[in-house]
């Protein structure tokens, strides 16, 4: 059943602008929260700002604090008790999760910080990570449900997460980021009667949050294992990985590159699942192309540790595609997000090119600017064929300019092994005599080597 517009949360995003950040970047992390709880199913009704040195106890001060209170009709001050009201509007969040239907876009309502909405928010969202006293502070003072943008976070890998490996790399996450935000709800402090040892409920809790996050760990430890057996028989073969920033247009870049049917969605994380796949039309030897995980300014470090096997393919990759929306003013931000991510993996040595996607949303004079800028970078659209196609010469020619060359003589009694050199090689020329085949072929250094002592009697480089 469809939500209609009334049913979808509304959100007061929150801001606190610290003194090293400038007026631009504050604004733009505020429109990616936006998005953020756009993509997570949040009409936003309202933004809150202030500038301090930092985030207090309560977030805000106290005037903000009343201006935030009178959007959400919250008692504006810590210690007044709304509980109830938050424990509903939970029930509402919680219902609202459960219906995955998207409902239709309407504009956002604009309103100045303290304004009196005809229909009150019913959930706060912080732009930064809040201690769990914060988030008790402001669901006090506000009298609504409170997220940060680390729970907005896991809670869309939550509901993108689509293979078995990611759903529990996603509830790791989770339940990293929610064991220490568990309280004792009322009524359930007493110790619990047959337990052997006495611990409260919420002692209980964290024990099988404890429990099952080692269970997670060691099924992921298993799949981690067939992934690597699987990386490892495609070692030998030419891998390009995908990377950027969330939305940046690269599972769109996939699709075009190789014909998969991978997802294609305009929402922040819409791919979470790792998928490889060969260019085509096919080359010789084969390339493959895998898609990962966008990043993220500010990108929990659970999820990025939960993530690290999908993250291994641009580690494990000889060429990675830096994909940016050159459409967004603020992609060169975006690609440095990205460039600090393959740091922290250790992929910053791994070859790269800048592909600046989205080029059919910019004019004339903009591209020029990119070429000036960028001049070594591929701009194009991944909705165009011509664009696509050169990008596909540009990743052959890369790994060519890597191989060498050797003449293989292919015996006539070993013709049924013509597949391994077709495999692994790009033969340029064919010649026969009495004694069999001669190719002359193309390889990375390491695979000629293995077909020149397949077939002794072969010419090297």
């Amino acid at each position: 059943m469809l939500t209609t517009q009334a049913e979808r949360p509304r959100a007061v995003l929150v801001g606190v602008q610290v003194p090293e950040v400038s007026d631009e970047e504050h604004a733009a992390n505020l429109a990616e929260l936006e998005r953020l709880v756009h993509t997570l199913g949040f009409d936003t009704v309202a933004r809150v700002s202030q500038k301090r040195g930092g985030m207090s106890g309560t977030v805000l001060g106290s005037g903000k604090l009343k201006q935030l209170a009178r959007l959400t009709g919250g008692p504006g001050v810590v210690g007044s008790g709304a509980a109830t009201k938050i424990s509903k509007a939970k029930e509402k969040w919680e219902e609202a999760q459960e219906d995955e239907a998207e409902a239709p876009e309407d504009d956002d309502v604009d309103v100045d910080d303290g304004e009196v909405l005809a229909e009150k928010a019913t959930v706060v969202v912080v732009d930064g990570e809040l201690s769990p006293s914060q988030l008790r502070n402001l669901e006090k003072a506000t009298g609504v449900m409170v997220l940060d943008r680390t729970g907005v976070i896991v809670d869309i890998f939550h509901r993108h997460a689509r293979s078995r490996e990611a759903r529990m790399q996603v509830e790791i996450a989770r339940l990293n980021y929610l064991a220490p935000r568990l309280r004792e709800s009322t009524g359930r402090s007493e110790r619990q009667a047959g337990r052997g040892s006495g611990d409260s409920a919420l002692e209980l809790d964290r024990r099988k949050i404890r429990d099952r996050l080692a269970e997670l760990k060691e099924s992921l430890a298993t799949i981690a294992t067939d992934q690597e057996q699987r990386r490892y028989a495609r070692k030998d073969q030419l891998r390009v990985a995908l990377v950027g920033y969330t939305n940046a247009g690269k599972s769109s870049l996939m699709r075009a590159l190789t014909g998969s049917e991978v997802l294609v969605a305009d929402q922040l994380f819409a791919t979470l699942d790792t998928t490889v796949r060969a260019l085509q039309p096919e080359s010789r030897p084969r390339i493959l192309v895998s898609d990962t995980v966008g990043f993220i300014q500010k990108l929990p470090h659970d999820l990025v540790a939960s993530f690290r096997s999908t993250l291994d393919e641009a580690l494990e990759a000889s060429l990675l595609l830096h994909v940016v929306d050159a459409s967004d003013p603020g992609f060169p931000a975006q690609l440095e997000v990205t460039r600090t991510v393959l740091r922290e993996i250790g992929a910053e040595d791994v070859p790269g090119r800048l592909v600046l996607n989205k080029a059919d949303r910019l004019d004339a004079a903009a591209k020029a600017a990119l070429r000036e800028r960028y001049p070594e970078a591929v701009i194009l659209s991944a909705h165009s064929p011509q664009d696509v196609a050169a990008l596909r010469q540009t990743v052959i020619d890369f790994f060519d300019g890597l191989m060498g060359e050797a003449t293989l003589m292919i015996p006539y009694a070993s013709q049924n092994r013509l597949g391994e050199v077709y495999e692994h090689a790009r033969v340029v020329s064919e010649t026969y005599d009495e004694a069999g085949r001669h190719l002359v072929v193309r390889a990375l250094p390491a695979a000629l080597a293995r077909l020149q002592a397949a077939f002794p009697g072969s010419i090297g480089p």
